[in-house]
């Protein structure tokens, strides 16, 4: 039987330096990871950032101001899944970690000083990107 691929968005946004990371609750794992999730069929993959953003940290973003950096390919257990990694240093709102039963923390770190509790695929990343690499796959 084959799959669809799913198509997620993720944040990678700066302020004074830092980036942000929402901590997940014990049940989700208990880690740090970036804002972000699944593109809805409705939508763009900047539209469902803007929404996620809105939804998980009470962030306003525009479209504009969204940049893409890096695309991350996982194909794993028969899955394809496609992530878009987005950058933006201009928004606006409250910011707190809203969706309590996965998040209970939003936080700011400096990339050189990222938390040991951080996503393994996140990490990843983020390394990636600071090596000017826009792509990359995990098995």
């Amino acid at each position: 039987m084959e799959r669809g691929v799913s198509l997620k968005a993720r944040l990678i946004l700066y302020y004074k330096g830092q980036i942000l990371l929402l901590k997940q609750t014990k049940p989700n794992g208990g880690n740090y990871t970036l804002v972000g999730g699944t593109v809805e069929s409705f939508e763009s993959a900047r539209q469902s950032l803007i929404r996620e953003s809105y939804e998980e940290a009470g962030i306003i973003l525009q479209e504009k101001e969204l940049r893409l950096v890096h695309v991350l390919h996982k194909a794993k257990k028969g899955e394809q899944r496609i992530v878009l990694y987005f950058k933006a240093y201009r928004w606006e709102g409250n910011l707190q970690a809203r969706e309590t039963h996965k998040f209970n923390e939003a936080e700011w770190f400096d990339l050189d000083k990222l938390p040991k509790n951080l996503t393994q695929t996140v990490r990843k990343v983020l390394e990636e990107y600071r090596h000017g690499n826009l792509y990359s796959e995990v098995k």
